[in-house]
């Protein structure tokens, strides 16, 4: 069997108020995500949010369902979005192909019963990152390039924090049950996202930072707006937001990140913001 997965349980921002660098690492962060002709799977009780990488380089792989979803396929009660943040591949989804480039994305509803990865190019295989979450409805799969996303330029220079934020899997673009994932890329020489930070009690949320250049890294930044903590991170490495916590980040190089979201709606402006000179 080619698909793991490991399960991480919810924290209350109390008992998250004692952790060492240790136990916040162990709680929250997601790596490895790749793993040559693999699925590999995180299981999060914060709205039940699968976060995975699914590397195929000599071989096809295939999505299996796992033992904590007690479902006789992966997508039975789920959906599924995928980003591909590495060479050129396919997803073929009960027998139809789609070929999903750099920075592309696919979206899979509920009920599809077989899904399959591969790369175009073993030398330079494709690096699926995907996030599901519980569904109630069976929406079409749909391929959504750069082209359709829907753009937003932020930030400015002064501030580091210029960025493009590309919204491909929302409901702005295609309609989802609660899933709702997007990619922001920062601009060279700006290195803060999501600045000034927020929450969202409504929704958790997942990052997924990649595009770090070698020997560069980015300070994510975790925690009630009072109660501020952090984890350095490395290329193609994920975190865990909890809904009472800000999701912020500083890198020593700019970067990309990708976020995906699940939760009571799919109000992309339903943030709690926090004044940057409040944090604590």
């Amino acid at each position: 069997m080619s698909t793991s997965i490991e399960t991480r349980y919810a924290s209350s921002p109390q008992e998250a108020k004692s952790w060492d660098t240790a136990q916040a690492r162990q709680a929250l962060l997601i790596t490895p995500l790749f793993e040559a002709d693999a699925v590999r799977l995180v299981y999060s009780h914060y709205d039940r949010f699968i976060t995975g990488g699914v590397m195929p380089v000599k071989k096809a792989v295939k999505l299996e369902t796992v033992d904590p979803l007690k479902a006789g396929y992966f997508l039975e009660r789920r959906e599924l979005g995928i980003i591909n943040t590495g060479g050129a591949g396919t997803v073929t989804v009960d027998g139809e192909v789609f070929s999903i480039n750099f920075k592309e994305a696919l979206y899979i509803g509920k009920g599809k019963k077989e899904v399959i990865f591969a790369s175009k190019d073993a030398a330079a295989p494709a690096l699926f990152y995907i996030n599901s979450t519980p569904a109630h409805m069976n929406y079409p799969t749909r391929h959504i390039t750069r082209k359709e996303a829907d753009v937003v330029v932020l930030g400015a220079q002064e501030t580091s924090n210029h960025r493009t934020i590309n919204k491909l899997l929302v409901n702005a673009v295609l309609p989802t049950c609660q899933l709702q994932m997007g990619m922001t890329e920062l601009k060279p020489g700006n290195t803060w996202n999501t600045m000034p930070a927020h929450t969202h009690d409504r929704r958790m949320e997942v990052y997924f930072y990649f595009e770090v250049p070698q020997g560069q890294s980015v300070c994510h930044f975790w925690g009630q707006p009072q109660e501020t903590r952090h984890i350095w991170m490395q290329n193609n490495e994920a975190v865990i937001s909890p809904p009472w916590s800000i999701h912020s980040g500083a890198g020593t190089s700019n970067y990309t990140f990708i976020w995906g979201m699940a939760g009571e709606n799919l109000d992309y402006g339903d943030m709690d913001h926090c004044a940057i000179p409040d944090l604590r």
